[in-house]
C-alpha cells in the first residue's frame, strides 16, 4: 500500500462544488487558547487547494472525548479563530449543537466559491463514534465530494472519517497530508531502500505485539529500548528488578526472539541500562541513577533508559540504515537524567544517511522536545493510526476513498 492509489484533492474538479474535508483539528486547548497548532498548519495545503478550485469548503473533525454531548470545553470555536489568522480570511464558525443543525446548514446556503466554513465538534453527535447510518447521511447532504485528511483518526471507522462515503453523491478522495502519511509510512515499510532499521521503544509490550511481529519480518535490523525492553529481557532469563514488565507477555517475547533467528534478522536489546530505585515523581524530578550492565540490574533497581554502551550500539547500527522507522522513546525522556539514550538514538536518526520516519506519539514529542524534528524526513501525525499501519493493517479512513 506504499504507492497511494486512492484519488486525492489533484483529481477533483471543485468549482462551485461543496467539499466535506475530515480535518485532525484534535489541538491542545488551555483556557479557551490553542497551545500547539500544528495539526491546523499540517491541514492548510488542502485547504488551500480547495480554496484555489474555487470550491465551497466545508471543514469538520473531532476534538477530545466529550462524554455528554455538546460540551462548551471542547467547542472547535478557537480552531476557527486560528484558522481565520492562518488562511488571512474569514471562515465561519457554524456554531451548532448538533453539528449539523439549522444553523449549520444556513451558513452553508450562504458560501461563495472560496467560501469556508468550520463544522461544531463531530463528537458532539454520540452517533459520530459508533458510525450511526443518520450522522453519516445527514453529513454527505451537506456536500458533493468529500476529502479525508485527517490521518490521525484514519484507523477509526466513525462517521466523518468511513460512514459519509457512503452516501456522498459525488467523488471521494484523501488530501495531501494523508497522501504524504500514506506515501512515506507505506514505502518505509512495505519497499525500503535497504538496510532497515526499526526502532521500537515505548512503555509495554502489549501495545506493539503486532507490529513487532510484522516488522520482523519486512526490516533488517530491529532495535528495542524503552520500558517494553524489560519484558525481553526476562524473556532471555535476566534479572530486571522492579523494572516495568509485562508478565503476561514473556512467552511472546521469547516467540519473537526465536522469530528472528528464524528470519537471520537482528534483534537488539539494551547491553546496559540506566536504573534508580523508584520512578521520578514528579516525572521531572532529580533522582540517584546508575548505569548497569543488562546481567547486572539489582533486584531494588528500575530500568529508566538505555546506558552508554547500548546508546553506541544503537546508533551504529542506525548509521548503517538507508530506511529509518522509530516508534516509542528509549526511556523517561521527559527527565533530563534519562533522556540520554532518546537523545542518542534521535541524534543518529537525524544524521542518518537515510528516510527516517517517526511514527506518532510520544517519539514525535521526543523528537520535537530534543530540537530534531526538523532533521527527520517525516513526523506522522498520527499516533494510533500510524502503529496501526505499522501492524500492517488497512486503515478504514483509507479503504473508502475512491480508487484512481
Amino acid at each position: 500500500m506504499g504507492k497511494l492509489s486512492k484519488k486525492n484533492v489533484e483529481d477533483l474538479n471543485v468549482k462551485g462544488r461543496k467539499v466535506l474535508v475530515r480535518c485532525d483539528f484534535n489541538v491542545p486547548i488551555k483556557d479557551g487558547a490553542i497551545t500547539n497548532d500544528k495539526r491546523i498548519v499540517a491541514a492548510l495545503p488542502t485547504i488551500k487547494k480547495l480554496i484555489e478550485g474555487g470550491g465551497r469548503v466545508i471543514l469538520c473533525s473531532h476534538l477530545g472525548k466529550p462524554k455528554n454531548g455538546a460540551e462548551p470545553v471542547f467547542s472547535l470555536a478557537p480552531v476557527a479563530k486560528r484558522l481565520s489568522e492562518l488562511l488571512g480570511k474569514d471562515i465561519v464558525f457554524a456554531k451548532d449543537d448538533n453539528v449539523v443543525g439549522e444553523n449549520a446548514r444556513s451558513e452553508i446556503a450562504k458560501m461563495s466559491d472560496g467560501d469556508v466554513v468550520l463544522l461544531e465538534n463531530t463528537r458532539f453527535r454520540a452517533e459520530e463514534t459508533k458510525n450511526g447510518e443518520a450522522f453519516s447521511r445527514e453529513l454527505a447532504e451537506l456536500c458533493d465530494d468529500y476529502v479525508n485528511d485527517a490521518f490521525g483518526s484514519a484507523h477509526r471507522a466513525h462517521c466523518s472519517t468511513a460512514g459519509v462515503t457512503d452516501f456522498v453523491s459525488g467523488q471521494t478522495a484523501v488530501g495531501y497530508l494523508m497522501e504524504k502519511e500514506i506515501e512515506f509510512l507505506g514505502n518505509a515499510v512495505e519497499n525500503p531502500e535497504r538496510p532497515f532499521v526499526a526502532i521500537l521503544g515505548g512503555a509495554k509490550v502489549a501495545d506493539k505485539l503486532n507490529v513487532i511481529s510484522n516488522l520482523l519480518e519486512k526490516c533488517d535490523t530491529l532495535i528495542i529500548g524503552g520500558g517494553m525492553a524489560y519484558t525481553f529481557m526476562k524473556a532471555q532469563g535476566l534479572e530486571i528488578g522492579k523494572s516495568l514488565v509485562d508478565d503476561e507477555k514473556v512467552d511472546y517475547c521469547k516467540e519473537m526472539l526465536e522469530k528472528s533467528k528464524k528470519l537471520g534478522k537482528s534483534l537488539l536489546l539494551p547491553s546496559d541500562n540506566v536504573v534508580a530505585e523508584k520512578f521520578p515523581d514528579p516525572i521531572d524530578a532529580p533522582i540517584e541513577v546508575e548505569t548497569v550492565s543488562a546481567e547486572s540490574i539489582p533486584a531494588n533497581g528500575m530500568g529508566l533508559d538505555i546506558g552508554e554502551e547500548t546508546r553506541q550500539i544503537f546508533a551504529d547500527a542506525v548509521k548503517t540504515a538507508k530506511t529509518v522507522v522509530w516508534n516509542g522513546p528509549m526511556g523517561v525522556f521527559e527527565n533530563p537524567l534519562l533522556a540520554e539514550g532518546t537523545l542518542a538514538v534521535a541524534k543518529a536518526v537525524a544524521e542518518a544517511d537515510a528516510v527516517t520516519v517517526i511514527g506518532g506519539g510520544d517519539s514525535v514529542a521526543a523528537v520535537t522536545k530534543l530540537g530534531f524534528a526538523d532533521r527527520m524526513s517525516h513526523i506522522s501525525t498520527g499516533g494510533g493510526a500510524s502503529l496501526e499501519y505499522l501492524e500492517g493493517k488497512v486503515l478504514p479512513g483509507i479503504q473508502v476513498i475512491q480508487d484512481k
